[in-house]
């Protein structure tokens, strides 16, 4: 029998430990590779995940079912893992003046196909598809922080511009550009990555 987020949701909220393990389970590991990818330390990250779910079954309650819980999941790890990161920079600032890197605009989108389509027709295809998403994860990391971050907050935690302006404190436009950079970026890799393979067989 399948229980649908929002039954589990309701049962956390009650103490059902049962549910709350269930839950677990299903959302781990995407949670453990979304934080994983913005805080880019296994360690920290194991400790940002429980410190997620711990949340959430303390919480549960405060999902009052407006968006996808996997949106509002998204959302509480991504909070959790950019407040490490920001407190983490606090701890190494300096009291001097310190250069604001800019904006590199050289570094710059239509998203590849294969990464909206996700139909396998078999082991071949499916084969095929894991070394796509291993790409793409390389690809991401590579991407300069401000725009990998504010990808991975539209992409991974299905957050609005507008939530992420606020929660980068930017303006919308430059959320706009720092994404339409990545995207750009990385389609722009992935088309010579394809003419590579082209090129040996």
């Amino acid at each position: 029998m399948t229980h649908s987020d929002e039954m589990l949701v309701r049962k956390i909220a009650a103490g059902d430990a049962a549910a709350f393990e269930m839950l677990f389970c299903q959302y781990q590991e995407a949670i453990s590779g979304h934080v994983l990818r913005i805080v880019r330390d296994s360690s920290t990250a194991d400790d940002l995940v429980q410190e997620v779910f711990l949340r959430v079954w303390n919480r549960a309650d405060q999902w009052r079912g407006q968006g996808t819980f996997k949106a509002w999941l998204f959302r509480i790890a991504t909070n959790l893992a950019f407040n490490h990161l920001r407190s983490k920079k606090r701890r190494k600032e300096q009291p001097l003046d310190m250069p604001i890197e800019p904006e590199d605009e050289n570094e710059d989108l239509p998203a590849p196909g294969w990464m909206i389509d996700n139909a396998a027709l078999g082991p071949d295809v499916q084969l095929e598809q894991t070394e796509q998403q291993r790409l793409l994860q390389e690809l991401i990391a590579n991407l300069p922080d401000e725009k990998r971050d504010v990808f991975l907050m539209v992409h991974d935690a299905e957050m609005e511009l507008r939530e992420v302006a606020e929660r980068l404190e930017i303006p919308e436009g430059t959320v706009k550009s720092r994404l339409h950079h990545a995207r750009k970026r990385i389609a722009a890799e992935w088309q010579a990555v394809e003419q590579e393979w082209e090129d040996i067989e």
